[in-house]
């Protein structure tokens, strides 16, 4: 299977970018959204990228906001970072869509265009303890290992 990225049923026609790395050390995929989106002062957001994630049994894909973005217009995923599980990709729920959640901490509202480069996704092994026993999968998208 390998790693990588597909776009969204939902979005198959919206002319979405795949994440690419932009230069040959970048440990990121610059991952771009999918629709104009406003970012109110004080809120989360959940921004569409159109895109899914396909990986290893034992990895997960990292979901980090981009520094120039987070500098320059006081933004953060409000989760700090986001972790997309490998049976995230194709739930029931929303097919492994990947939504940024985004919180403005400014005073103004901050409004990206479709092509934003908004966060980087980086790939990572995990380990798992002697004795884990976890054996189910997951069904539904967001807060669905926690039910």
């Amino acid at each position: 299977m390998a790693r990588g990225f597909e776009v969204v049923s939902q979005y198959q026609d919206c002319d979405i970018k795949l994440p690419v790395r932009k230069t040959a050390y970048s440990a990121g995929y610059d991952i771009t959204i999918a629709q104009d989106a406003t970012l109110v002062p004080g809120k989360v957001v959940l921004v569409p990228t159109g895109v899914k994630a396909y990986m290893e049994q034992d990895e997960y894909l990292g979901i980090h906001i981009r520094s120039g973005l987070s500098i320059k217009h006081g933004l953060s995923l409000i989760n700090g970072q986001g972790i997309i599980d490998a049976d995230y990709y194709n739930n029931e729920d929303n097919e492994g869509h990947i939504l940024i959640a985004v919180y403005n901490h400014g005073s103004e509202p901050v409004v990206l265009t479709k092509g934003t480069r908004l966060a980087q996704g980086i790939f990572y092994k995990y380990l798992k303890t002697d004795h884990d026993c976890a054996d189910n999968v997951r069904s539904g998208g967001f807060g669905s290992t926690g039910q």
